[in-house]
């Protein structure tokens, strides 16, 4: 197969989101269009101006503009909207199940309550589901440039939401704030039944994802992708199956990689990781799911047998039951 080829081919497959930031997935037409509604005053007079503001040095003034879009999330119905922007989007990539985070203190913070963010994502589940069969699952993420007692707190407040979210996740600026950091929030997370995830290993280094392993117990590693440089630990990360939810677009964006044809994720796979792709913040980063495979069949020597392997790693990686992982695993044959 050729490139185009590939492409098209893989267009067409059933594919797995597991690390998708929803508020990452604000598109400029509608952060200018909330602004407006909500005489939120942004640093921007026009579409072109927020494009031109996605040219990030480092995650850090990414972060700045990402706190910044989010500003203008108000109501429930702006929730219901940015939600629903992102599953008609999954219909169009043929993502057939997405596992989506959400970070709860970026609206939280600004005196918005949980009760309308969950009511607005819930309704465009619902709807997604109902109109497509769309899938999908919500993870609740703790900044870690906030406190633990600050993520304490939003576990706590998340109380009787709790059975419309699968899992917690830990993002936001790595450096500084290693894992430790959260370890009695992600006990107590534990204990309520929530399976666990972690950013670790993109900007931070692999004695982040040492922790998120050892103190987090974390079911899976979001980025992970600097942990080629400890044997030790892709030892252990190819012996246990600890699934790495590899950000492609996002990775070369923020210069983890300076060009796509740098990326380590083919030498991951063939040392035998569980590794993943995924879109991370895909307005922001330049790509939905299917954009971010096909940058890897732009860039990189990449063949059918090992876009196969990564689309089957999506559904090994999920938190989906056994008996749905099969049956989509068929069709992927």
């Amino acid at each position: 197969m050729n490139k185009q080829e590939l492409k098209k081919w893989l267009s067409s497959q059933p594919k797995v989101e597991l690390h998708l930031h929803i508020e990452g997935s604000l598109e400029p037409e509608l952060m200018i269009e909330l602004a407006e509604k909500h005489n939120v005053k942004l640093p921007y007079k026009s579409i072109e101006e927020v494009r031109a503001a996605y040219n990030f040095q480092d995650l850090q003034s990414f972060l700045d503009l990402y706190y910044l879009g989010a500003s203008v999330l108000i109501d429930e119905d702006d929730f219901y909207q940015l939600m629903w922007c992102y599953l008609c989007q999954c219909k169009a990539d043929n993502v057939v199940h997405a596992e989506i985070m959400f970070d709860p203190q970026t609206h939280t913070e600004r005196g918005i309550d949980f009760s309308i963010f969950m009511a607005g994502f819930k309704r465009a589940m619902d709807q997604a589901k109902q109109e497509w069969g769309q899938s999908c699952l919500l993870i609740m993420s703790f900044l870690r440039h906030l406190s633990e007692k600050s993520a304490i707190d939003t576990l706590e407040a998340a109380t009787p939401h709790l059975g419309d979210i699968v899992a917690v996740g830990l993002d936001s600026a790595e450096m500084g704030n290693p894992p430790e950091k959260f370890s009695k929030v992600f006990e107590m997370a534990k204990n309520l039944g929530l399976k666990r995830v972690a950013h670790a290993g993109e900007e931070g280094p692999p004695s982040y994802v040492w922790g998120a392993l050892n103190t987090l117990n974390v079911h899976r590693i979001d980025h992970g992708v600097r942990s080629i440089e400890d044997p030790n630990l892709i030892k252990f990360l190819v012996s246990s199956q600890h699934p790495l939810t590899v950000c492609p677009l996002s990775n070369t964006k923020l210069k983890v990689f300076e060009h796509m044809h740098q990326h380590n994720i083919l030498e991951l796979l063939k040392l035998g990781l569980l590794v993943t792709v995924n879109a991370d913040d895909p307005s922001y980063f330049g790509g939905y799911l299917n954009d971010n495979y096909h940058a890897l069949i732009d860039n990189l020597p990449i063949d059918q047998v090992q876009l196969k392997q990564l689309l089957k790693n999506g559904f090994y990686a999920s938190f989906l039951p056994e008996k749905k992982v099969d049956c989509w695993l068929q069709k992927l044959q």
